[in-house]
């Protein structure tokens, strides 16, 4: 199968992710619950793979790392613990339903600064027309998972810097192409998934808190400070009830390990690299529009495209069919179609991954070309 949807899931996966994950299997139990080796040797891996994030994502220590289920997770665990109903929470338009649906639950009012894709500047304009005395929070995605549209965060977070509003940073699509740090952007919260560019599992995600304003969406053990009733005060305990996920955390630091090794810069240049190569064959195919920035540099390996009078559910599962997974629709974020004003006919999505090659590329583009041939018969 030629893999293109790594906007949603990596497949491929590094041999280490595997091997650790088996290894954690047979070898770990719970951190912080006994004085045996299969706890300690847990309790040592949850401490490197801490450490690990927060070199990678520049959190203020290791104890500032909260693993979550995924990213959703996380972006929950931020957004509930900075709004509250009807305080006014400001976001782009390129947001996934990660961040609309729980400020939407707790009731606050979201105002969305909408600007046109791949246009920093205007993205800048509108947060800074938005970001009033009254706001809360300020919610922004660094990639978006439609369009791979690369948000200018770091001038939005120093608008927020300047304005005394927290800022949380959705790092869902930019963890492992991208630098991030949170204590240089002045971050409250940076959310990501462990499944997509760190290259771990499903069910696996980092919560950056760069904050003391944390308020635990589950209540449980934390194999701490268990003769109280309260959870600890520290993180990050707080924030982390229950028995963590192991295997997954143990894959989730040998993919951050990969990452490091390979570089984010070089994973990101290849994934480029394979964008506009995958560019440059969509324009000479008739009838085919790509979502692309002039700028390379505004755009990660993500590209969204249609196909003029075919749906295009329709021809993500005739790519199926020949063996190519891709994804359709509106990637649940409807928000940013209603933005980039393709909500009535959702796009096309490609995406990639450091596994991919060009020989797969040529590939796509001569089936989705006979495909669109077929289609218009």
């Amino acid at each position: 199968m030629i893999y293109f949807d790594s906007a949603a899931t990596t497949l491929q996966k590094p041999k280490a992710v595997r091997r650790a994950v088996s290894c954690a299997l047979v070898g770990q139990t719970s951190p912080s619950r006994g004085g045996h080796r299969a706890s300690m040797t847990a309790a040592d891996t949850a401490y490197r793979a801490r450490e690990a994030a927060a070199g990678l994502f520049g959190a203020p220590g290791p104890e500032h790392v909260v693993f979550t289920m995924n990213a959703t997770h996380g972006l929950n665990l931020a957004i509930k613990s900075l709004v509250r109903a009807g305080e006014r929470a400001v976001v782009s338009g390129y947001e996934h339903n990660s961040v609309a649906r729980p400020l939407h639950a707790v009731g606050a009012e979201v105002v969305v600064a909408r600007s046109p894709l791949f246009a920093p500047p205007a993205a800048v304009g509108a947060f800074e027309a938005a970001i009033t005395p009254d706001t809360k929070l300020v919610v922004c995605n660094h990639v978006s998972n439609v369009f791979g549209y690369v948000l200018p965060v770091a001038e939005i977070a120093a608008l927020c810097r300047e304005r005394g509003v927290p800022f949380v940073l959705d790092a869902s699509q930019s963890a492992g192409l991208s630098e991030i740090d949170a204590v240089a952007l002045g971050a409250a919260f940076v959310a990501m998934p462990g499944h997509k560019g760190l290259y771990g599992p499903q069910g696996t995600g980092i919560l950056i808190c760069n904050t003391d304003t944390v308020c635990p969406l589950l209540e449980g053990g934390t194999g701490s400070n268990g003769a109280h009733w309260e959870m600890p005060d520290d993180l990050p305990d707080r924030l982390e009830a229950g028995t963590p996920n192991m295997p997954g955390i143990s894959g989730l630091l040998a993919g951050m390990e990969f990452v490091r090794r390979r570089g984010r810069e070089r994973i990101l240049r290849r994934e480029r690299h394979l964008l506009c190569y995958l560019l440059s064959g969509l324009w000479r195919i008739p009838g085919v529009y790509p979502y692309a920035a002039e700028n390379p540099e505004q755009q990660a390996g993500v590209l969204s495209f249609h196909v003029d009078g075919a749906d295009c559910e329709a021809v993500a599962e005739a790519l199926g069919r020949a063996n190519i997974a891709v994804r359709a629709g509106l990637h649940c974020s409807p928000l940013a179609h209603e933005t980039a004003g393709t909500r009535h006919t959702g796009t096309v999505r490609v995406s990639f991954s450091v596994f991919n090659k060009e020989s797969e590329v040529t590939q796509f583009l001569a089936i989705l070309e006979q495909i669109i041939k077929n289609l218009r018969k």
